[in-house]
């Protein structure tokens, strides 16, 4: 059988192969998994459940439930982001889903795409996808992985036609502050740059409210905010995401999604009607619960020599592991059966640090880092 190019030349996930290390063991903690260890609230569940004993399982509007819409529209005034259910929202299989819609609809083969890393690895592979090439723009430790008006200058964004934005960002938990995504926003509006938000761990921030590059004057016409239901509600299993952004650009990635995917789940998205409706304390539990987790991985690492920053979103880590980050990974996972992700699997930006997921109860991170602190004194 012949491939297409694309096809052959697409890498495997750099998370999955080393992963394939750790599954051969029995004994493994694992701190890679970017997923909630929590289950998906009981109202959310039991609205999936009713759904289906009541035979709700035809398609829906292409666009989505007009219901789920609404309340998608109403939830997102909380970030002073306002939308229009009816004209500006899809609903999608998955946050995945929705971005790859928005790089097959705004890029064009031989489009630039700045990507600041390290970041999610499915940006460069989806870019390839839709025939663009992907420009990297460095984030730094000493900004706490931020991006800056400087970094863009300095990659050369300025002749870049799109600009991914993953904050709070995966792997790193840094966030973006509304000074910070001035200068941004400027730069973007100053090189005419549309921008793909890729905001689904929106709902969880430490310390401060999200802040969005969409507020930004003159950015809600030229971004797509991407969300979903997986991380706030722990919903990864059921496949649940959405857009938001301007009619036009909405409406062209709903022409490929009728003919990719036709509508999104229809259990699901009774689902996070219930979620948006009736879960707001339940998700508020979990940051707390998140919140409690950082605080114990963040201290312990930077009391083993691991400097790690103080991460304000989303439940990473990104300790300096102070030399070799896949070298440090594999001997660690040898050592003391703790599994951890490679840095540089996020890109060159994160190469020298680990992504340690605190989505994990608190008595396995206490005997992984543990395990990590014996590992380190003894290395």
């Amino acid at each position: 059988m012949r491939l297409s190019d694309r096809a052959r030349d697409l890498p495997e996930s750099g998370i999955r192969k080393f992963f394939e290390l750790a599954e051969a063991r029995d004994d493994v903690i694992s701190l890679g998994v970017g997923e909630p260890d929590f289950s998906a609230p009981w109202a959310a569940r039991t609205a999936a459940i009713d759904s289906l004993e009541r035979g709700k399982t035809s398609y829906t509007s292409n666009r989505g439930m007009a219901e789920l819409r609404e309340r998608i529209a109403t939830h997102h005034e909380r970030y002073d982001q306002t939308y229009d259910p009816a004209e500006e929202v899809l609903v999608t299989t998955g946050a995945s889903e929705a971005v790859d819609l928005a790089f097959r609809a705004l890029v064009d083969p031989g489009d630039t795409v700045a990507v600041h890393e390290p970041t999610y690895i499915s940006y460069g592979p989806g870019i390839e996808l839709a025939g663009g090439e992907q420009l990297t723009v460095p984030t730094r430790p000493e900004d706490d992985f931020a991006l800056t008006r400087e970094s863009l200058e300095a990659a050369g964004a300025a002749e870049a036609d799109l600009l991914v934005c993953c904050y709070p960002n995966n792997p790193t938990g840094a966030t973006m502050t509304e000074e910070e995504y001035a200068e941004v926003a400027a730069f973007c509006r100053d090189n005419d740059l549309r921008v793909i938000a890729d905001e689904i761990y929106s709902a969880l921030t430490y310390g401060a409210d999200h802040a969005s590059i969409a507020t930004q004057p003159g950015m809600r016409e030229r971004t797509v905010v991407v969300n979903g239901f997986s991380k706030a509600y722990a919903m990864t299993g059921l496949r649940l995401g959405y857009a938001l952004g301007p009619m036009d650009a909405i409406d062209a990635m709903n022409r490929i999604h009728q003919y990719t995917m036709l509508s999104a789940p229809t259990t699901p998205q009774y689902a996070a009607i219930e979620a948006l409706d009736r879960c707001d304390d339940e998700v508020a539990e979990m940051v707390d619960e998140y919140n409690r987790r950082r605080r114990l991985v963040v201290s312990r690492f930077n009391e083993m020599g691991l400097d790690t920053f103080e991460p304000g979103g989303a439940f990473y880590a990104f300790p300096d592991c102070g030399g070799d980050d896949e070298v440090f990974a594999e001997e660690l996972l040898e050592a003391q059966g703790v599994a951890v992700v490679p840095g540089s699997v996020f890109g060159e930006g994160g190469e020298g640090h680990l992504r340690v997921s605190y989505a994990t109860s608190m008595r396995e991170l206490k005997e992984a880092t543990d395990r990590i602190a014996t590992f380190v004194e003894n290395r």
